[in-house]
């Protein structure tokens, strides 16, 4: 299964709690990096290198305005980890469907 970005990287990125809460204040529009930064009491550099991963695995964008770095979402390396997962999403779903037919059977007997 091809995509167009680096699983290895997007993964490693989400891999870490901080950066998939960074990335979900993100995912609701443009932000500088101290707004970024506020809820997880990180001095700029932590956030900074927080925001490197990210931008390496292509999950976010920046900008400069003014003195300021803007942050923004790329929701297209998402779409690529989207893909990959879903490959996979059938497995589970006949897992849990499975059991789901289980668990009827075993109500009905009750």
């Amino acid at each position: 299964m091809q995509t167009g970005h680096d699983l290895n990287r997007i993964f490693h990125a989400l891999s870490d709690p901080t950066r998939r809460e960074i990335l979900r204040k993100v995912a609701t529009g443009e932000h500088s990096v101290s707004v970024l930064a506020e809820p997880h009491k990180l001095t700029l550099a932590a956030v900074s290198k927080h925001l490197k991963v990210l931008e390496a695995a292509d999950l976010i964008s920046r900008r400069k305005a003014g003195s300021f770095q803007m942050i923004t979402l790329n929701p297209e390396a998402l779409k690529s980890a989207d893909q990959w997962l879903r490959y996979y999403q059938q497995f589970w779903s006949k897992q849990l469907a499975a059991l789901k037919d289980l668990l009827e059977k075993k109500e009905d007997k009750s």
